[in-house]
């Protein structure tokens, strides 16, 4: 889980995804056979059929090899700073889906020209101690919160400027058979992408490895690129709600944590092609991989903006049932990453 860990402590915000470009650069190097960056950031990267010796594969006939789009986004949700008062104090504008209810309180980074800046994320109201009963009941809202970095208003303006990228602080770290970490959504996928190509040796189709920028405010790399890779299947990886948890009916649970690798059927943002569906599928039930089904009633993944791209593309997305995601203490099981990992890997293999 090293790699995991080095991919959930790399910054990266909806158009700031340099630093996570260039570690899955660095860790894939003998993985592809070809690789470049499109115009909006994402990066693109070419693995050829590679069939067993002596096999006869579709690459070496007139056929054209399956060309499979794997889509794993690099961002994270963050802020961007936009507003420096002249004491100092830095209000920021989301870059994503946030709960104003799990932003109390927390550390964050300022990625700044000079280096990372460290503040305190705070709403600016009255502490608890000279707070009415009806100043507590209120949630702030996002424009509420502020960022102390607790050097005068005219260092802050030196070191910070406009447009910096926020991240918020938090450790990586197992629990129980358990990862917890900030950002699990979605540099799951990007482990799981990485960990099953170097699993598999041969396979007939033509795979894509596509790590896109900007899914969080709107799936929008992973549409671009699909114009350009033009693939006959896309996969989306990527987080999906585990519920489980006390206060949340069974039927709203959508998946379980530790029940295995998870089929998305339909999201807020694309119906899954069946065929693909029921491909995974028939492979987990053959390689005897731990899986589920599941319905996700809100909320995408690249596969609603793959879908779309050209004259359409047939799509799935596989998922990892993930506890508290959009917070700092997102949950994922190991033994469901290695399903995730192996089914990938196994569908590859078969396709």
């Amino acid at each position: 889980m090293k790699l995991l860990e080095k991919l959930c402590l790399t910054p990266a915000i909806p158009g700031h995804e340099e630093l996570m470009r260039q570690l899955i650069l660095a860790e894939t190097k003998d993985l592809f056979d070809d690789v470049r960056t499109d115009n909006m950031g994402s990066l693109i990267c070419v693995r050829k059929p590679r069939p067993k010796t002596g096999k006869k594969s579709k690459a070496k006939t007139d056929a054209k090899p399956t060309r499979i789009m794997l889509a794993a986004h690099m961002d994270q949700i963050g802020f961007m700073v936009r507003y420096i008062d002249d004491k100092g104090f830095i209000r920021v504008s989301p870059a994503g889906g946030f709960d104003p209810r799990n932003l109390f309180a927390r550390l964050v980074n300022i990625a700044t020209d000079n280096g990372p800046l460290p503040g305190v994320l705070n709403p600016g109201v009255k502490p608890v101690h000279i707070a009415s009963e009806e100043d507590k009941k209120k949630i702030p809202d996002l424009n509420d919160f502020v960022i102390d970095t607790g050097l005068s208003g005219e260092d802050v303006k030196k070191k910070v400027q406009i447009g910096d990228m926020v991240t918020l602080t938090a450790p990586y770290a197992e629990v129980g058979g358990n990862i917890v970490s900030q950002c699990l959504d979605n540099r799951v996928a990007s482990w799981i992408v990485i960990k099953a190509l170097r699993q598999i040796k041969h396979h007939d189709c033509e795979i894509v490895a596509v790590f896109t920028v900007q899914e969080e405010v709107g799936l929008r790399g992973a549409l671009t690129a699909a114009y350009g890779v033009k693939p006959d299947i896309g996969i989306a990886i990527d987080t999906t709600l585990a519920v489980d948890t006390p206060g949340v009916s069974e039927d709203l649970r959508v998946s379980r944590l530790g029940a295995g690798a998870t089929l998305s059927f339909m999201d807020g943002s694309m119906i899954a092609d069946r065929g693909v569906a029921l491909a995974f599928e028939a492979v987990a039930k053959k390689e005897k991989i731990k899986h589920q089904r599941s319905v996700l009633p809100r909320g995408g993944t690249d596969a609603g903006a793959m879908q779309r791209a050209g004259d359409g593309v047939r799509v799935f997305t596989l998922s990892v049932p993930t506890r508290y995601i959009h917070t700092v203490t997102e949950m994922v099981s190991k033994a469901d990453l290695e399903a995730c990992r192996d089914l990938l890997a196994a569908y590859l293999q078969q396709a």
